[in-house]
């Protein structure tokens, strides 16, 4: 029980989610879940985490099949003396060289294809110049649960004509609130004149509404008590390599540094990238890569960090 209560941290960092400090400290509310902290972390000791992280998180295009392509790749960076969790979403069709492919160069979603979530994370850290430390991995029914199981009474967003029919849905244009299934249509349409891009700008706001639905139910005691078994179907639908220890360390730096704010950036960045075809991967993004390394390192404020990367 302890395990599953400590693990929503962890999900709360892969949804880009807020601490659930979020009310005054003197606030009665407030302090009960302090003092409820303090309970939790005399029963088992560990150590907040100091390092800024950053996680590779990657929604696959199945429903449990074995193979699949990465639908969403999104690098979270979490820096526990910040107030901020920065979301960086990479274009699927960015042509980029997967390392050990025969043909080199091909879709930054085909490495995923080719050698999962492992050979994914070494592309972007060798294309990219970013090390990564952790990658999650959701897939289409996974990502239905997950939704249902954080907002069972659906998420507000705007659907456009152009989506409801392409959807079939019996709507009329404007805000509705939309379930696991229909929101799973929603983040993946692409049938506009923004394409890809559409779909990159609505998988932000998912989770940025996630992000405040998880925030409203862990503002008070009773919904933590509540936490547990919405974690626990949670976590059975995505797949990480984070280790328990550093699930509690993460849980500490939330707690004794509040996250307030997601910010988000799109790679390739405007004005830096040209549509090409290649022979053997159709239609791609051929990116201006010294510009978009230079974007990504600004907004993760790399210049100060003294990481290593494998070339």
């Amino acid at each position: 029980m302890l395990k599953k209560f400590i693990a929503v941290f962890a999900v709360m960092l892969l949804a880009g989610c807020s601490s659930i400090l979020s009310l005054d400290n003197k606030d009665n509310e407030s302090s009960n879940r302090i003092d409820k902290w303090k309970e939790l972390k005399q029963k088992v000791p560990f150590n907040v985490s100091k390092e800024a992280k950053n996680f590779l998180l990657i929604g696959v295009d199945s429903r449990g099949e074995t193979d699949s392509r990465s639908d969403a790749i999104v690098l979270a960076r979490y820096e526990p003396s910040g107030d901020s969790i920065k979301l960086v979403s990479l274009m699927r069709d960015s042509y980029v060289k997967i390392p050990d492919y025969p043909k080199q160069y091909s879709k930054l979603n085909h490495a995923y294809y080719i050698g999962g979530a492992e050979l994914l994370s070494q592309t972007v850290e060798e294309n990219f110049d970013i090390e990564i430390d952790h990658t999650a991995v959701i897939d289409f029914k996974g990502f239905i649960d997950t939704l249902d199981t954080i907002a069972p009474d659906g998420l507000e967003v705007d659907v456009p004509q152009v989506m409801i029919d392409d959807m079939n849905l019996e709507l009329s244009p404007g805000k509705h609130k939309l379930h696991g299934e229909e929101l799973l249509s929603y983040v993946r349409f692409r049938h506009d004149d923004q394409s890809d891009f559409g779909r990159v700008d609505r998988q932000q706001e998912v989770i940025q509404l996630m992000k405040e639905e998880i925030k409203s139910q862990l503002t008070s005691v009773e919904g933590i008590a509540k936490s547990p078994e919405m974690i626990k179907e949670v976590m059975k639908n995505i797949e990480t390599d984070i280790h328990l220890d550093e699930v509690f360390a993460l849980a500490a730096a939330f707690m004794l540094n509040p996250i307030s704010e997601v910010e988000s950036l799109r790679i390739p960045v405007a004005n830096s990238f040209e549509d090409k075809v290649s022979n053997h991967a159709g239609a791609v993004l051929q990116l201006d890569f010294p510009e978009n390394i230079s974007a990504l390192k600004e907004f993760l404020n790399e210049e100060n960090d003294s990481i290593e990367v494998n070339n």
